[in-house]
């Protein structure tokens, strides 16, 4: 059988898929309200020679679909479906609301923070009533202590998307990771959190005045960073996860 003598010298003329995806995260990153078309047009310009169907394919096996709905004129709002795991406390906390009362029927709502990796909860607020500023504030002073996290996962709740929250993020360097509406499993950290918080602490307890309500739940905050065993994390405290074992003497 006889071969064309170009058979044994051709090169193939597709581009590296590895240097392509590379360079797609790099836009990406810095171009974060780009989807795949502009995307394609940069790299067209940069002289890739690739075809917007395989732009197309790679940009959605890297994870950087653009969310449908992100906050509105939210600076240090998270615009790209591309979470990762916590590697270390203070990478990724979650935060939520948890809605109780006195016992005279006065509505109490409680403020919830968790490390994701370490499962340790910084604070745990009570308040009569919270506003964008209440949260702010209490951050601030929580982590003034234990440090600040890269990002805080959170819903669409007005006290959350806020200008105070959204300059407060801005000016410390904290992403602001918005759940899709509707999508409570986008937080499922904080969900289940809450779920054994009020188990295990709301319905174990009569509030009689917020004073002794704030005193019930910071008993309870360190007993569950410090004595309760946790299954994902090997039946250790949270306390051990965390940096620095200074964090037994915090106080919200």
């Amino acid at each position: 059988m006889k071969f064309d003598c170009s058979t044994f010298h051709y090169k193939s003329r597709r581009t590296d898929q590895a240097a392509v995806a590379k360079r797609i995260r790099e836009i990406c990153e810095t171009r974060v309200r780009y989807g795949y078309r502009r995307v394609h047009v940069l790299l067209d310009r940069e002289g890739w020679g690739i075809n917007i169907k395989k732009v197309y394919r790679i940009y959605k096996e890297l994870g950087m679909q653009l969310r449908n709905k992100t906050p509105k004129r939210r600076v240090k709002a998270k615009l790209r479906d591309d979470r990762a795991e916590a590697v270390e406390p203070n990478d990724v906390w979650a935060m939520d609301f948890v809605h109780d009362q006195l016992a005279t029927g006065k509505k109490l709502r409680v403020l919830t923070v968790v490390d994701t990796f370490s499962r340790y909860v910084p604070v745990l607020d009570a308040k009569f009533s919270y506003r964008g500023e209440d949260v702010v504030a209490t951050l601030d002073r929580v982590c003034r202590q234990t440090g600040y996290p890269k990002t805080i996962r959170v819903d669409q709740g007005s006290e959350f998307v806020s200008r105070d929250m959204d300059l407060w993020a801005y000016q410390r360097g904290v992403m602001l990771d918005f759940s899709r509406p509707g999508k409570p499993t986008d937080n499922a950290f904080i969900e289940a959190f809450n779920g054994r918080f009020r188990a295990e602490c709301l319905n174990a307890h009569w509030f009689l005045t917020l004073a002794d309500a704030v005193e019930k739940l910071e008993a309870w905050r360190r007993y569950y960073n410090e004595e309760r065993p946790h299954s994902a994390i090997g039946n250790n405290v949270p306390i051990m996860l965390t940096k620095s074992g200074d964090t037994t003497s915090l106080s919200p």
